[in-house]
């Protein structure tokens, strides 16, 4: 079984050097830790971010103690006062903040927002109980609310911050992948777009039989130290055996774990545990939205579209000018999209591309550079001089904001498609049109040209599947990040 392992395992020519032998066994490049050096760095590393973490969390906590109290009332501080700091760790670690960076490997802080916004609120509560005994004076309810909204606002940032600091001192997370080459593939591009601190060095097919063939537990321990893996990740394929022993196998081998579960690709992480006399079972939400959600998801709708037209109105004049100045046409592009429940809505976009752009499609449809049915040329001679800039910092989306109060858009969504491209998805896959189109999603975050048609429906799928209002203010954070490292480049 050994022998066995080591013929299947080969490094990953994006990796130089390649961990390749002349026997096809893998070696270790130069340099590299190995054993127990390799488990101390990684210890080391995750120590240093704990505490870097904890630090961040007393220092802000303290700040958004000290600035409610003093600046906002006439409670005086006293030596007392610093025994406050020490309950933001209790909370924060009793809450397992503290624990789950080592478990994940892509660390989002935004994650953890709606976490600490709640722990931020216990915290104040707890400066209340013991306000006799941390101050001279009085702390009253406007203290006590600025105590919680300083602290739900700095946390985030402060956390943020460290785990920028320590990712750029500490080196790249090593993974060994367990699975299919299509499922390396996708796992590669993954880690690349979410910008995880982390990369495959070697890969492991599964064995002729199916299963994952991992060895025994000596081969695999032996296999981690050669490439001083850190992490391996274990994407099964359909029809493979249980998990149970493959997961025990790694987590004997002194590594990080993660799993990439094929029932996910369906429910999503919309889920929740329970336990009946010993046996665990997952209860998945139904599809769709209630009507209270969609009137929740609605009014955000509007409040953020019309605050943004408010925002935006001098530079939407500004576009349009220029726009009517640069090129023969109307400043605005209308086109017919595909929206909830199939019904057809006009888009609204700022013109981007000659009056006959749409006419002279077919002339360069041999350039066409995406797949599944979608249309998109880098280098588009259609575009003009305004529409360049205006595609380059996503300025030309604005008038869907009008959309947006129409009910024909919501500000995140599934993507809206054209006719053409809607006439693709087939069967339970025309689910996604559960919710209104979006001015982002998913397909915005990663790339909307980079992802073929089949991926774009399951994100949309599992985006229905699984919403949140904070879902959608993640996507919106995070699209906006997009564009201006977009911009930036």
């Amino acid at each position: 079984m050994s022998s066995d392992l080591d013929r299947r395992l080969h490094a990953l020519q994006h990796d130089p050097p390649r961990f390749e032998s002349r026997r096809g066994e893998a070696s270790p490049p130069p340099g590299l830790p190995a054993g127990e050096d390799r488990v101390s760095s990684a210890h080391r590393r995750d120590h240093v971010l704990r505490w870097s973490l904890a630090f961040v969390d007393c220092a802000t906590a303290m700040f958004a103690l000290l600035v409610a109290t003093q600046v906002f009332g006439d409670a005086r501080a006293t030596a007392a006062t610093v025994a406050a700091v020490p309950l933001v760790l209790l909370i924060h670690k009793v809450a397992g903040l503290y624990d789950r960076d080592h478990v994940v490997i892509r660390r989002s802080t935004l994650d953890e927002v709606p976490q600490l916004i709640q722990l931020s609120g216990l915290y104040a509560l707890a400066v209340a109980i013991l306000e006799p005994y941390l101050f001279d004076g009085g702390v009253g309810n406007v203290q006590l609310l600025g105590v919680w909204l300083l602290a739900a606002a700095t946390l985030p940032v402060g956390r943020h911050l460290a785990r920028r600091i320590a990712r750029a001192f500490s080196p790249e997370e090593r993974c060994l992948v367990i699975g299919d080459p299509e499922h390396v593939a996708r796992i590669r591009q993954k880690l690349a777009a979410s910008n995880a601190h982390a990369r495959i060095v070697a890969t492991l097919p599964p064995a002729p039989d199916r299963t994952l063939g991992m060895g025994a537990p000596d081969t695999i321990r032996r296999t981690v130290e050669r490439l001083a893996v850190h992490r391996i990740v274990i994407a099964p394929a359909a029809g493979s055996a249980s998990l149970a022993e493959p997961i025990r196998l790694a987590k004997a081998a002194g590594v990080r774990v993660s799993v990439l579960p094929r029932m996910l690709e369906a429910v999503g992480s919309s889920m929740e545990f329970e336990t009946l006399d010993g046996m665990t079972m997952l209860g998945v939400r139904p599809f769709g939205l209630t009507r209270s959600s969609r009137l929740l998801k609605r009014t955000f709708d509007l409040c953020g579209s019309l605050l943004g037209l408010v925002a935006t109105a001098p530079l939407l004049c500004a576009i349009a000018l220029a726009i009517r100045l640069d090129s023969r046409g109307p400043a605005l592009f209308r086109q017919p999209r595909v929206g909830r429940d199939g019904e057809v809505f006009h888009i609204l976009k700022f013109r981007t591309m000659t009056v006959d752009a749409e006419g002279r499609k077919h002339e360069l449809a041999a350039h066409n550079e995406a797949s599944d049915g979608f249309f998109k040329i880098t280098e588009d001679p259609r575009v003009t001089r305004v529409g360049r800039v205006l595609r380059r910092t996503s300025f030309d989306e604005l008038p869907q904001l009008l959309n947006v109060v129409r009910g024909e858009m919501s500000l995140v969504g599934p993507r809206p498609l054209v006719q053409d491209e809607d006439a693709l998805v087939t069967g339970l896959d025309r689910s996604r049109l559960h919710l209104t189109p979006g001015m982002t999603g998913p397909w915005q975050v990663l790339g909307s040209s980079r992802i073929p048609m089949h991926e774009m429906v399951g994100m949309d799928y599992l985006y229905v599947a699984n919403w949140t209002l904070w879902s959608d203010v993640k996507i919106l954070l995070r699209t906006i990040q997009h564009v201006a490292g977009a911009h930036n480049r």
